[in-house]
């Protein structure tokens, strides 16, 4: 490591991990991973993405001046509270679909060794083919510069709220109760309608609103497969409402509908009619319980 080019640390590279990570790599930048314990798909999709193999999370950390955290919401903590206990002593980006409060909670725990602490939220699809995301980011401005530089000139932008410590958290879950949530709602009403035979009227209805997710029905079967990570992000956005004395019930049924579309997990063939009967109700077995739910 150099100090006119930091090492970046990616901890855990998914799709949208690996091609954020990917974006700094572009710039020169090096950039480490740690394969102990992930998956062969995760391991070629870091290998694609050119990071660097460390074989241990110690070592990794003692190399990296920056650490950005982009793991599934309900790990968030695990992962920082492993920085926190090596004693990381850089910077460290909290960049995970997470309520404002968990985004400080993270921060009050890495921040005891950490040099700064920032809170991130990225918001777009995964930057490849051509498409462009936003990594908002939160806390000291300096540390907010030094990640920004790492992704100059690449498709993944910076934007800088101010120095509060859960405010790209904030703007990530709100952004996520509508858009997700949205989309949730748009496969009902299709579902609803399609029941009825009233289908293709909904869509010469809802053709004449611009924008409309009614009129985006391919869209059910890919929120279908997405739906094992938007569910623990809406659970996020509904803790949010919550602490913000606002009421929380419409987006935990979100969740919960979510939730019946689990077995649809990244499903590359499932068709609009197949996500629809995965919110059916199970029929019961001769022992009164529901059966499994349909695999994609």
């Amino acid at each position: 490591m150099t100090a006119t080019q930091p090492v970046l640390a990616v901890l855990h590279p998914g799709s949208m991990g690996a091609a954020v990570a990917a974006c700094a790599a572009s710039t020169g930048t090096q950039v480490l991973w740690c394969p102990a314990g992930r998956s062969e798909a995760t391991m070629r999709r870091a290998a694609e993405a050119g990071l660097e193999p460390v074989s241990e999370l110690g070592v990794l950390l003692e190399r990296a001046a920056v650490v950005l955290s982009l793991c599934p919401p309900a790990a968030a903590e695990d992962v920082a509270r492993e920085v926190a206990e090596l004693r990381f002593t850089g910077v460290f980006v909290e960049g995970n679909a997470i309520s404002p409060e968990r985004s400080r909670r993270i921060a009050d725990l890495v921040g005891r060794s950490a040099r700064a602490v920032l809170d991130g939220s990225v918001i777009g699809s995964p930057p490849v083919g051509g498409k462009h995301t936003r990594l908002f980011l939160s806390g000291p401005p300096n540390a907010a510069a030094l990640l920004a530089a790492m992704f100059a000139s690449t498709a993944v932008s910076t934007p800088f709220l101010g120095e509060e410590i859960g405010q790209a958290s904030a703007l990530k879950v709100a952004y996520t109760a509508y858009q997700k949530a949205s989309r949730v709602l748009a496969a009902l009403s299709y579902g609803l309608a399609q029941h009825h035979g009233v289908d293709q009227a909904l869509l010469d209805v809802a053709s004449k609103r611009a924008g409309s997710y009614l009129v985006e029905t391919d869209y059910i079967a890919k929120t279908a497969s997405r739906a094992w990570r938007w569910a623990p992000e809406i659970d996020e956005a509904a803790d949010t409402l919550r602490e913000a004395g606002l009421p929380d019930e419409v987006l935990r049924a979100v969740a919960a509908t979510l939730r019946r579309w689990t077995d649809a997990k990244d499903a590359s063939e499932l068709s609009v009619e197949g996500a629809l009967e995965m919110l059916m109700p199970q029929p019961l077995d001769p022992h009164g319980e529901g059966t499994s739910m349909p695999s994609a």
